[in-house]
């Protein structure tokens, strides 16, 4: 392959993550919720793990031409400046770039941990032994992750919903235990934190187990109307009620995250959704095609692009070692 061919391979996996963006959020708004959390979050990861190994590639090609790297490989460092395409620039602001990109993954990455700590020790510290906790508190119903996680619910919010509201309530932040819900959250945001052209995927990933949590629910209640008038009801006693506390990252409730950087999708977009025929479920003969081959194309783009330039880059030191 030509210097210039792999010259351009190696800048587009940086790039890959704009039609994920551009794809979230109509995926998220029509693909089976379960189905697009998976997709989503899987795609942005695999495609901001690419996106540092091109930045890992073009450093790479700026530090074999030191002449204490040709020493270390023996290999020859002329050859190497001859063949090889990338500019001493580039390399180095490629560098900076993938150090700044690895410490705001593994920022984000502490910053989950930190959250998930935090949330497990208020969900040990609770009073009772049972899943559901009741506290004297404005409208507010969340879930705790932790070992075991709990249910957090006011007296305002039970005192806003009707029974049947209640037990639509309760079973939505249940699903948002027993699905892991948190998890999927914190690995679109760590991809966004690799690559920002990913946040719109983040931001469609908040919502998706929002919508996720919602259709568990109305399967267990069996009303999916009932459902949507929880979420509404939820969000009329919130309104004038602002959370008085702040609450560990990895808390999800019934009306989205407390995170400004992926708050759940619009609650009018939700009820809608619910309101309307339920999305094809993810079985085997009804799983969509085409999102699916789409997102197998962009990855598996992605990460032939990285592939090339790595072998390239493999291949011009075989060739400078002899």
């Amino acid at each position: 392959m030509s210097a210039v061919v792999m010259h351009l391979l190696v800048y587009l996996p940086l790039f890959f993550p704009l039609p994920a963006a551009l794809a979230a959020r109509p995926l998220a708004d029509r693909l089976e919720p379960r189905l697009a959390t998976w997709l989503l979050t899987a795609s942005a990861l695999a495609l901001a793990g690419l996106s540092c190994a091109a930045l890992g590639v073009v450093a790479a090609a700026g530090v074999v031409r030191l002449p204490l790297a040709a020493w270390a490989g023996n290999w020859s460092a002329a050859t190497v400046r001859a063949g090889d395409p990338v500019s001493v620039i580039e390399a180095l602001a490629a560098s900076v770039v993938l150090a700044a990109a690895v410490w705001a993954g593994a920022r984000m990455l502490w910053r989950r941990m930190r959250a998930l700590a935090a949330a497990a020790f208020e969900a040990a510290c609770l009073p009772g032994h049972r899943q559901l906790v009741v506290v004297d508190d404005a409208p507010d119903a969340y879930a705790l992750p932790g070992l075991p996680g709990r249910v957090v619910v006011s007296t305002g919010m039970l005192d806003a919903l009707d029974p049947a509201d209640r037990e639509a309530m309760l079973a939505h932040e249940r699903a948002h235990l027993s699905c892991h819900h948190y998890a999927f959250v914190a690995a679109a945001h760590l991809a966004a934190a690799l690559n920002p052209l990913l946040r719109p995927v983040a931001t469609a990933v908040a919502y998706t187990v929002e919508r996720w949590a919602d259709e568990r629910a109305a399967a267990a209640c069996g009303n999916r109307r009932q459902v949507a008038r929880a979420v509404g009801k939820a969000a009329l006693a919130t309104a004038h009620h602002p959370a008085r506390r702040r609450l560990p990252d990895a808390v999800l409730g019934l009306l989205g995250r407390r995170n400004p950087l992926a708050t759940a999708g619009p609650v009018p977009r939700r009820v809608a959704a619910l309101l309307a025929e339920p999305a094809a479920s993810s079985t085997p003969l009804s799983v969509p095609l085409l999102p699916l081959a789409g997102a197998a194309a962009v990855v598996g783009s992605s990460a032939l692009c990285a592939f090339a330039a790595a072998h390239d880059l493999h291949l011009l030191l075989k060739l400078a070692s002899t």
